[in-house]
Formats: structure tokens, sequence, C-alpha cells
């Protein structure tokens, strides 16, 4: 892929995939499985989040973020890895990096409802009692980007030439989480770590991660030639890209792209950012083992052998939320 195509993320719109036409959903399926091998970023429209569902999210994030310090760390749970409930600010850091970021976030997780038994693998969610609007709006959106990237892991599926439904049984009450950030004001930068940044250089953890358009600029994502470039999304649009899971499962034919969010000049660090992901995991029992049709002779297998459960947890370490 030229230079000159990869200065922004490639657009498509899952209507095409769920219209019923099958030309229309194998342009899709073309269309997403090159974005993914290309760069592993790709803008989607036709997700089903509402303007007004956006709207009641961000405004009951930011509710929720200009409470106290000690009403938010009532809702913090660190014996469960943060896992649900309030992450207060620095708390995380990317792998490899000792310097918390510049955020404050609140987790949104999995509700079984069908007696399945993985319900005593995840934690209760956290409800914010101030804020009922927030609990509401948070776990609608939870199960409509949920729906919307259950669609996108079919579309995954068939460019693998796997069956369609190859990703149904490993997501169904997956562990997938929901994630309102604060890039909080800084007021004096010269008092923060000078290598403190919104969210230093990572790759995902999950499957694929779903954005909805955040309330500043500030996300780049790290070409191939070692370029960052700006990712900005229409606010129809949700930013979706390849997590590490996929990108081991896939042996890297789908690309977990490096990415990060920069800090604004200087002049407007007193500024606050929102943004909220929507991390979509599987199941803890999900082998991440390479598929054998993505090793060949030119790609030799990249991965070790593990579950995305245990994946998942040596990563929550490097990351210091799980001791």
């Amino acid at each position: 892929m030229s230079q000159a195509l990869l200065d922004t993320i490639p657009s498509v719109d899952l209507a095409e995939f769920t219209s019923g036409d099958p030309a229309r959903k194998a342009a899709f399926v073309a269309a997403l499985g090159e974005a993914f091998t290309n760069i592993g970023f790709v803008a989607v429209k036709g997700h089903g989040l509402s303007d007004d569902l956006q709207k009641r999210l961000y405004g009951n994030s930011q509710a929720f973020f200009d409470l106290s310090d000690e009403v938010k760390q009532k809702y913090e749970h660190p014996e469960i890895g943060y896992q649900r409930g309030y992450t207060g600010r620095g708390k995380e850091s990317a792998k490899g990096s000792s310097t918390g970021d510049l955020k404050e976030f609140y987790h949104f997780g999995q509700t079984v409802t069908d007696g399945d038994p993985i319900a005593k693998e995840y934690p209760e969610n956290v409800l914010v009692e101030e804020l009922p609007a927030f609990n509401e709006a948070a776990l609608e959106s939870y199960a409509t980007l949920e729906k919307a990237g259950k669609n996108l892991l079919r579309s995954i599926a068939i460019y693998l030439d796997l069956a369609e439904d190859f990703f149904e049984d490993k997501v169904h009450n997956g562990n997938s989480i929901l994630r309102p950030i604060h890039y909080y004001p800084i007021q004096d930068p010269d008092s923060v770590p000078a290598d403190a940044v919104r969210a230093a250089a990572h790759g995902d953890i999950n499957l694929i991660t779903l954005l909805m358009g955040a309330s500043a600029e500030g996300l780049q994502v790290l070409r191939r030639d070692g370029f960052w470039i700006p990712i900005t999304a229409l606010p129809d649009q949700v930013v979706v890209n390849v997590g590490d899971m996929l990108d081991r499962l896939t042996n890297h034919k789908l690309k977990s792209t490096i990415h990060r969010v920069v800090n604004p000049p200087r002049e407007k660090m007193g500024n606050s950012r929102y943004s909220i992901p929507f991390f979509m995991h599987p199941r803890s029992e999900m082998d991440l083992t390479c598929l054998e049709s993505c090793i060949d002779a030119e790609n030799p297998k990249l991965y070790n052998d593990l579950t995305a459960g245990a994946f998942l947890e040596e990563r929550l370490r490097e990351l210091g939320l799980r001791k």
C-alpha cells in the first residue's frame, strides 16, 4: 500500500455487511480485511449508536469525572485489578513504561443473564449511586457496541476463510469492557514527569476495539514507515482497531497497530479530553493458538500457545493493574 493511502484510515459502512445483498456484503468483507491487514484501523458507520445515546453517555461520563475524588474513590476496586468501577489518576501505564498515563477511567463489564456458568468469573458491575443515568447510558452503549462487534467479527471470520460464526461461541458472554476515559486537565505542565502522556504508545489487549469519537484530537497511529499519523472519525463513525489477541490468532496477518494519545500543546493542557472505547474480549477459555491457515514458510509462527484468559492476566500485570 502506498504511503499516500496510509495518511488516513479507510472508512466502511456496517450496513453493507448486514444488507442481505451478497455483493455488498462481500465488498465490505474485502474492505475490512484489507484495512486490518494493512494498517489495523478502520472508521465504521452503521454501528447502531444513536446521537442521543452518545450524547447521554458523554454527558454523564463528564458528570461522573466532575465528582469529588472522595466520591469517585468509593468506586475504586484494586482487589479485582480495577476491572470494574473507577481507576484513579496515573494508575495505569503502558507496557514497558513506569510512568502513569495522565488519565482516569471507569469500567463497565459483561452482564450475564442466561445462566451461563462463566458469570462466576466476572465481578458484578459497580454502579454509581449518584448518577443512575450514567449506568443506564453505559450499559445500553455496551450492548449496542457488543452487537456491532459481533458483526465485525463475522466479517473477519469470512475474510479468514473460517465459518462465519467462528467467533460466535467465543465471544458469547465475553469479558468485554466499556471504558469511559477522562484525560484530566493539567494546569501546570511542569508539575508532571517529562515523559508523562495521556496514553503512552501501546497495542490493545483484546480482539477488536470500537472507539466512539473523542471530545478532542490526540489519537495517533504508528505507520509502518515509523511515522505517527493522526486518526479522526466523522461524528457518525466509530474507529475500530485490531487488538493483540486477534493479531496472535492470525499470526500477525491482521495487525494490532501501536497507537497513542499525545498531549495537546502546552496552552491546551488545561482542557479535558473524553474518550470511550469498547474493548471486545472473548471468553477466557478461547484458544489463541495461531490459525494454521495463517502460518507458512514466509510467515512462520510468531507466538506461543495460550488462552485469552492467561494472556489477559499477563498483560494486566504488565500494565500495573494486577499485582
